[in-house]
């Protein structure tokens, strides 16, 4: 049985989340990125998370426009483990109870290691989810 020390490796105290960076529904521009080392207990608020996020950008592989983007907005895309949104941009059901609210801990929303988190501009959302059209150029 092979082990892996470094530092990506999960522990029972961390868990890692990906984040789905969500700049553009219409053209469904989406990159992931990786979370890593999130304190298990889900004590991290929706407020902490985003500043981790947006901290974490700058320095990672990313478009330029991404590194920049007014990203405001968190929402639980799927828990692992469970079925998918049948739309490849964005879950567009249940908002009020997958919305991570800025002062609510993620514990409050049973994330859990390997959930999968959309990051994107609210004002866009709602626009996608009056009328959800891939535009092609």
């Amino acid at each position: 049985m092979a082990t892996n020390d470094d530092s990506g490796t999960s522990n029972e105290n961390t868990m890692i989340l990906s984040i789905r960076l969500i700049r553009s529904f219409e053209h469904r521009n989406i990159r992931h990125v990786t979370l890593r080392s999130i304190d298990s207990s889900g004590q991290m608020t929706g407020s902490e998370l985003k500043q981790r996020i947006l901290t974490m950008l700058p320095n990672e592989k990313l478009p330029p426009p991404f590194k920049t983007f007014s990203f405001d907005t968190l929402k639980i895309e799927h828990y692992p483990h469970q079925a998918k949104s049948n739309d490849v941009t964005i879950r567009r059901d249940g908002d009020d109870r997958l919305i991570i609210e800025d002062d609510k801990h993620l514990c409050d929303y049973n994330v859990v290691n390997g959930t999968e988190i959309a990051f994107f501009k609210r004002s866009d959302y709602e626009i996608y989810k009056e009328k959800p059209d891939l535009l092609m150029d």
